[in-house]
């Protein structure tokens, strides 16, 4: 269960630059390290070495993929680009099967309304941490809108947790779903 957290904005970009720097010289030292042990391993003085070049790029990406999910991932320096990520994950699973959400707050089911706002507050938080403050502008008064419907139905509007359980009660038009 993903849970929106309130980060300060620069030290979440301050962070998430240290360990965006980190991964990219991690890659760059395996990619030159393996390109060139390929060379002096596979290589030839008088051919082109390219595909041994490229092998060890390829490799090096390969290795460095491995050690953020493996190792990495779980380290206090990587905390705010993984929080990031799993925010920007979760508000990309409802923005597949938004229509379905869409269809059930129509419908007042209340695992859509919540939805729906988590989305809205998720938004909000991910648009907070970018350091842009106009992009919820446009949605301003269907977030009120839906605030308010929620009020009025009387479920809670802090739904700082995506509970994936919510999904699955959405209503489905066929199988068409992308979630």
């Amino acid at each position: 269960m993903f849970e929106i957290r309130h980060m300060n904005p620069e030290k979440y970009r301050q962070q998430t630059r240290r360990s965006t720097l980190i991964v990219v010289v991690v890659f760059a030292v395996l990619a030159m390290l393996l390109s060139t042990l390929a060379v002096s391993t596979f290589g030839n003085v008088e051919g082109s070495n390219l595909r041994w070049n490229l092998a060890g790029v390829l490799l090096g990406l390969i290795i460095t993929i491995v050690l953020v999910r493996n190792v990495f991932w779980t380290q206090p320096w990587m905390e705010s680009a993984v929080y990031g990520w799993q925010l920007k994950r979760s508000l990309m699973r409802i923005t597949n099967t938004m229509h379905h959400v869409e269809a059930g707050v129509r419908t007042d089911s209340s695992e859509a309304m919540k939805l729906l706002r988590f989305y809205h507050l998720g938004l909000g938080e991910m648009h907070h941490l970018d350091g842009n403050s106009q992009a919820l502008d446009e949605l301003g008064p269907q977030i009120d809108n839906h605030r308010q419907s929620m009020i009025e139905m009387g479920l809670s509007i802090d739904q700082y947790q995506l509970d994936p359980a919510w999904m699955d009660t959405l209503p489905r038009s066929g199988r068409d779903s992308a979630g």
